[in-house]
């Protein structure tokens, strides 16, 4: 059973209870992310994440995370382009705590001394995902296809961006974005509803209220040119492909998701028989992302630097069949199986329909059920297929080839 609540600063309280279950998870979705900062800013909505833990009037950083254990709670957050997203599980008896923890922690204290010392945590990590080939050419794929657009940005920032940054300007964020009307309270899972609005309106109910818009709600098609950057010391080429593909609210993301998978699951896909199962790639896969305004097909492979040309040309020859043709009925078929399956199992976790329900209501505005979710991938058809290429070419695609060939 789903319900809504909105306090009278404007923040939403949205909620689905599922009795058969056994725990609930609660969740505080901030509709900000590294889009939503200027150049300046760059890596802050990230930053500001790992300080929200760093303690509050009330509370020590040390006190954070034993309160949470005293509950046995599984708690975390994460940062992406769109959403800043805290969460924890708890069995139902300890709803109450787990929302105080979670309320007081996003009115943090951000001390000097604190962000002085989490900036070096952050220039640590950035170092940390430089040096993973797969995450560096995520990056740099993304960035060369958003240009300068505001999703081309990576969200953890760079090393520049975070050593110039001050406390003042995360501060000044925080004020801006993380004002009630900018935040979504979640819950799925055990729990009563009345008790719910009364344990958020006594811990947020004060919060300030303001403004709340993004800037720059645009799609962006990528350059469709491809791009090399080599570094030595990677022992495989990484190579990625992205084009453009529908936005979260677009009516034909469901084919798009059901289309990427049958191109691209990591079994019984079209790239996995031309790339991966004969030993040509040692990875193959494409996926869907969904942003607001706009939406990519990611597909990348990994293998052998000798190999790479040769691959590129096969991904590049399914491309042109798949845009020619379409997928078979026994492709969506297959596809539809493994996605339902996907939809089903996740939906059966409380945390697992916390993410559904709030990303939904993020993007849409309103509630999505599980039914709702399957009606609209059972829905799509091979015309709503051809209707994703026809408006979304796979043949418009921008790559990138990271490791240690010169050109590709």
């Amino acid at each position: 059973m789903f319900q809504k609540h909105t306090l009278p600063n404007g923040l939403t309280i949205i909620g689905e209870i599922l009795p058969q279950t056994r725990s609930v998870a609660i969740g505080f979705f901030v509709r900000t992310g590294s889009r939503d900062e200027s150049p300046e800013e760059a890596g802050l909505s990230h930053y500001l994440e790992h300080m929200v833990f760093k303690g509050t009037p009330r509370r020590t950083a040390l006190d954070v995370n034993k309160d949470f254990d005293r509950i046995g709670a599984n708690y975390n957050a994460y940062t992406s382009e769109e959403n800043t997203v805290f969460y924890a599980a708890v069995l139902p008896e300890y709803l109450p705590q787990a929302t105080d923890i979670l309320a007081d922690i996003l009115r943090p204290s951000l001390r000097d001394e604190d962000f002085d010392m989490e900036k070096n945590v952050i220039l640590e990590e950035i170092g940390m995902y430089d040096d993973q080939p797969g995450w560096a050419t995520f990056d740099n794929a993304k960035r060369h296809y958003f240009g300068e657009h505001p999703l081309g940005p990576a969200v953890l920032g760079t090393q520049e961006s975070i050593r110039a940054m001050t406390r003042d300007r995360m501060h000044s964020y925080f004020r801006r974005r993380y004002v009630a009307p900018n935040i979504t309270v979640v819950a799925a899972g055990n729990y009563d509803w009345n008790n719910l609005i009364a344990l958020v309106t006594k811990a947020c109910g004060q919060w300030e209220s303001g403004p709340v818009g993004r800037q720059n709600i645009r799609p962006a098609k990528g350059p469709g040119t491809h791009k090399t950057v080599t570094k030595a010391t990677v022992t495989q080429e990484h190579v990625v492909l992205l084009a453009p593909a529908p936005a979260a609210d677009d009516p034909l993301r469901h084919a798009a998701d059901l289309l990427a998978t049958a191109l691209g699951d990591d079994s019984g896909s079209r790239l996995y028989w031309e790339l991966v199962d004969p030993g040509y790639a040692e990875s193959a896969d494409t996926s869907y992302h969904e942003y607001e305004g706009t939406g990519i097909f990611y597909t990348s492979y990994s293998g052998e630097p000798g190999q790479t040309a040769e691959n590129l040309a096969r991904v590049q020859r399914v491309f042109a069949e798949v845009q020619k043709d379409g997928l078979s009925a026994e492709e969506l078929q297959q596809a539809k199986s493994k996605v339902l399956s996907r939809v089903v199992r996740g939906s059966e976790r409380p945390m697992g329909r916390l993410q559904a329900l709030g990303m939904a209501w993020t993007y849409l505005g309103k509630y999505r059920s599980v039914d709702d979710e399957l009606s609209a991938f059972e829905a799509v058809d091979l015309s709503t297929i051809r209707q994703v290429l026809d408006r979304y070419p796979l043949t418009n695609a921008t790559s990138l080839a990271f490791g240690p060939l010169e050109t590709v």
